[in-house]
């Protein structure tokens, strides 16, 4: 059965190398806007968690989030989100994230994602309400 729990922060270091792995992937869709290094000092140094998915033979998955503060309303941003047979984990992954949410009085849980992530979380009360588009900027400035 898998398990999935938040990695205290004493720890995290220590299981960094058997996670890391499973969050590689997301960093890739990152665009060069963070390295695997870079999760790792956001979780140690910041106020990112890490949470993970298990059973007694491996590690399945690892979720970083973060909360995310607003002038009316708070949330839990899913930040990075990866690993493999997410089918088996992500039910009981989100459960936990939804009382995570809950007790540290947010208003839910957000994320920034590819267009896959719909389908993930069609049947997860998921609505879609914004794309984000990058657009880079100009070669020079104006000298503002």
């Amino acid at each position: 059965m898998i398990k999935v729990s938040m990695v205290p922060p004493e720890h995290v270091v220590e299981c960094w190398e058997h996670v890391k792995e499973h969050l590689a992937g997301a960093i890739q869709y990152t665009y060069g806007r963070f390295e695997l290094d870079d999760v790792l000092i956001a979780i140690t140094d910041y106020d990112h968690q890490l949470w993970i998915a298990f059973d007694a033979e491996r590690g399945y998955g690892a979720v970083v989030t973060n909360f995310v503060v607003y002038p009316q309303k708070k949330y839990v941003n899913l930040a990075f989100v990866g690993g493999v047979e997410g089918h088996r984990w992500k039910g009981p992954m989100l459960e936990l994230l939804r009382h995570w949410a809950y007790d540290n009085d947010c208003d839910g849980i957000e994320s920034i994602g590819r267009p896959g992530w719909a389908k993930i979380f069609k049947n997860d009360g998921y609505k879609q309400i914004g794309c984000v588009y990058e657009i880079p900027a100009a070669e020079t400035g104006i000298g503002v």
